[in-house]
């Protein structure tokens, strides 16, 4: 079993920065793909971020982040964390991490986070 805690939420005013941390315990043996999920009140969950990859990972971002947030991750502390700049009212949501944990007996498993409120507001 593997948990995924995550910290750094907060209300925020636009324009300024935030950042977000999921670390995963438990029974780990690789990781493959680390993201950053929000869901904010009536919308649907999106993707915001993710990255794969250790030693030369490869990040996506939806578009309406990209050049303010950056996804980035240390796989031997099993963290990863989403840096936000320049924040604007409409990045308000319920941000989740989750992280796809290969195992070589039972292939890959996703995990979830409880999420983080991030309320930005002037």
């Amino acid at each position: 079993q593997v948990q995924l805690e995550e910290s750094g939420g907060g209300v925020m005013r636009p324009g300024e920065s935030l950042r977000l941390a999921c670390v995963a315990s438990g029974n780990i043996f690789r990781i493959n793909t680390m993201g950053w999920y929000r869901q904010a009140p009536g919308k649907e969950r999106e993707l915001v971020a993710s990255i794969i990859g250790g030693s030369s990972p490869r990040t996506n971002y939806v578009d309406s982040v990209r050049g303010r947030f950056t996804v980035f991750a240390d796989h031997a502390k099993n963290t990863v964390w989403l840096q936000m700049n320049n924040l604007k009212p409409e990045d308000t949501a319920v941000y989740s991490c989750t992280m796809n944990i290969y195992y070589s007996t039972t292939g890959s498993v996703d995990y979830w986070g409880q999420g983080t409120q991030v309320t930005v507001s002037p």
